[in-house]
């Protein structure tokens, strides 16, 4: 396993002293994160909507940095204006911020493409919106600093491979893939820039958005998991950090990704791994 030392010398913007910001910080991945970064020695802010457990979550990451490098902002990254106050938070008491994770999301589906306008539009807002909100309160500031900084926005598998249950979820998610990989694009194009982004894409992961779970599915990670996962990614220079669980490996999800994208280039019908007529060459193709 690659160590502390070994991350923070390929990736000087998670080193002893930086800053880290990291949105839906008070459970799950965000949460893991913020413990994580901490023992490397940075300083940590989490952002979450206001609660208990953002409380919470401040006590235990104090525990382990320390209350003076902890920071804890209630924040609803749909809100622009809030997430600007966030960012105006978070630069001033620590300094320059060198990460930010925009990694705030909800899981709630909101019914079929004609149905709840609003609970699709409140998704959106904090899925897709939030991602955005975020890389415009910080990249500014982020990029005039010109020291070494990461962006790392949090898309999902589904939002690549798109399966039916949650569409609003999956448009969100695509949207943050397509955005993510236009942001990466613009910074590596903008002059003097040290600033890069990266998406991470989550395996099965237990987190407050595991539907029906109280205990850990054995097919999934824990969101410590993925953190490894990721910084061990960032090590390598990946943009896609394509997380595997105890499900399925990256062979098995390479496979899916490809049968999707298949659909265009064979003119297949729309989301053909589940249409009752390519029920049998989808198997035939798994087995390949």
């Amino acid at each position: 396993m690659i160590t502390d030392a070994e991350i923070q010398t390929a990736l000087p913007a998670l080193g002893p002293g930086n800053t880290a910001v990291i949105t839906g910080a008070a459970s799950g991945i965000g949460l893991a994160a913020a413990k994580r970064l901490a023992l490397m020695g940075m300083k940590i802010v989490l952002a979450d909507i206001g609660s208990a457990r953002l409380d919470d979550a401040s006590r235990v990451v104090a525990a382990i940095a320390g209350e003076d490098a902890v920071l804890a902002v209630a924040a609803d990254v749909s809100n622009a204006d809030e997430v600007d106050r966030l960012a105006e938070r978070a630069f001033g008491p620590f300094g320059d911020v060198s990460l930010l994770m925009n990694n705030a999301g909800v899981g709630n589906n909101p019914g079929k493409p004609w149905e709840n306008r609003d609970a699709w539009k409140r998704l959106l807002d904090i899925n897709f919106w939030g991602v955005v909100h975020g890389v415009e309160a910080f990249a500014p500031r982020m990029l005039a600093s010109a020291k070494p900084g990461l962006i790392i926005n949090t898309g999902s598998k589904q939002g690549i491979t798109t399966p039916p249950g949650n569409l609003a979820y999956n448009v969100s998610k695509a949207g943050v893939k397509t955005y993510t990989e236009g942001l990466a694009h613009a910074l590596r194009n903008e002059p003097g820039a040290h600033l890069a982004a990266h998406l991470l894409i989550p395996g099965f992961t237990f987190t407050g958005l595991t539907e029906g779970a109280t205990e850990k599915p054995a097919g999934a990670w824990t969101g410590e998991q993925v953190v490894d996962f990721m910084l061990e990614s960032l090590t390598r220079g990946d943009f896609y950090i394509l997380c595997p669980d105890n499900e399925a490996a990256r062979p098995l999800d390479e496979k899916r990704m490809a049968w999707a994208i298949g659909d265009i280039i064979e003119n297949r019908p729309a989301l053909s791994r589940w249409h009752p007529d390519y029920k049998e060459p989808f198997a035939a193709y798994m087995k390949r």
